[in-house]
């Protein structure tokens, strides 16, 4: 089943992000979206990955040639604390 997710950013939040939208397959949940940074199309991947009761990857990808290459620029790891 499809996935969507949408961003606020905190610096303007009466606008929300178009959302990101993609699936989970073989434990990793892919998303995907075009937006625009320093004036060019880009698309923007978001990864969801080790997941587990406990903890989850978080890895965000620009991409200016539609998805041929991918540079990652932000990487969370998220753990529970109980």
């Amino acid at each position: 089943s499809q996935w969507s997710i949408w961003w606020i950013d905190g610096r303007n939040r009466a606008t929300i992000d178009i959302p990101m939208r993609g699936t989970f397959e073989a434990g990793v949940g892919t998303f995907l979206c075009k937006d625009v940074f320093d004036g060019r199309n880009i698309y923007v991947r978001f990864l969801w990955s080790r997941i587990t009761e406990k903890s989850a990857r978080w890895e965000q990808a620009f991409s200016p040639d539609v998805g041929k290459t991918w540079e990652t620029n932000w990487i969370m790891d998220f753990a529970r604390q109980v």
